[in-house]
């Protein structure tokens, strides 16, 4: 399966949804903390979901619950940027565990993994968006009932096009 972002849609094989991307807009070269989302070609590595609030779910690639002290490291100089960490953390780390419910169910996509460059960006998901469609910090958002669909079709093969 392919999903396409484009003009703030997604495209997939469920039609066009909207979608939210990073409050400054799309880019070619990112950087830490630059509120742009990355352009590219991209896969899916892992998916994170809060069990408490949707209940047990079982899905085609590697996945697990987010519990109270998860984190994703968002600190350059940590060697573990770019990484799902544990709380209480030393370095910078945004948590996973929220109350708005944005990261109820998200997808790590492979931006900045292998190798992880310092600097280059972190914490690229795919996850649930505010209502209005609000920019984000450098993700792709998208409604939650859209989400949790596409999360019983998303597979390792899947591909994600990010295009200005």
């Amino acid at each position: 399966m392919k999903l396409l972002v484009q003009n703030n849609y997604l495209h997939s094989e469920l039609g066009q949804v909207t979608c939210a991307i990073g409050r400054a807009g799309l880019t070619t070269n990112k950087t830490e903390g630059d509120h742009k989302t990355p352009v590219g070609e991209f896969k899916f590595q892992k998916i994170y979901y809060r069990k408490d609030r949707l209940g047990e779910m079982f899905f085609k690639i590697p996945y697990a619950t987010i519990e109270r002290n998860d984190g994703w490291c968002d600190d350059p100089k940590s060697r573990l940027y770019n990484q799902h960490i544990q709380f209480p953390f030393d370095a910078s780390a945004e948590k996973l565990f929220r109350d708005d419910g944005l990261y109820d169910l998200l997808f790590v996509i492979n931006y900045n993994t292998d190798p992880v460059i310092p600097g280059k960006g972190s914490a690229i998901f795919l996850h649930i968006s505010k209502p209005n469609f609000e920019g984000t910090e450098g993700c792709i958002a998208i409604e939650r009932g859209v989400i949790i669909e596409l999360a019983k079709k998303i597979d390792l093969t899947t591909t994600l096009i990010i295009k200005d």
